[in-house]
């Protein structure tokens, strides 16, 4: 089992930053690509972003590329997500997750729902105008 525990989240303006955290435990963290998902309520949870186990291969929802950064740290067994540009539809409860395979040290997982096995609790955004 993997645990995954989200931290970063909070209340910020339009056109803020914050830079969430999603640590894990339990396994062996660089076995496992990582992703961000969002969800807002009365939508489906939504990519955001993933990572390969090596963190050198990154993948970006097209609504967030150029204004989110993910990044891993697998001497600290954590990926995180720095979020610039926020904007006032963006508020929602943030899910890091894992994959549910172990492949190559630089595939991205896609952006399935069931590509991944082991999720957070999840941390809120929410944007202000």
């Amino acid at each position: 089992q993997v645990q995954l525990v989200e931290s970063g989240g909070g209340l910020v303006q339009a056109g803020g930053s914050l830079r969430l955290s999603c640590a894990a435990s339990g396994r062996t963290f660089s076995d496992y690509g990582m992703c961000w998902f969002r969800l807002t309520p009365g939508k489906e949870r939504e990519f955001v972003a993933a990572i390969s186990r090596s963190g050198t291969n990154i993948d970006y929802a097209d609504s967030v590329k150029g204004r989110f950064a993910l990044s891993r740290d697998n001497a600290k067994n954590t990926v995180y997500l720095r979020m610039n540009s926020l904007k006032p539809e963006e508020p929602a409860v943030y899910y890091c997750a894992a994959a549910g395979r172990i492949g190559s040290m630089w595939y991205v997982p896609g952006p399935g729902l069931s590509e991944y096995a082991y999720w957070g609790q999840g941390t809120q955004v929410t944007v202000s105008s």
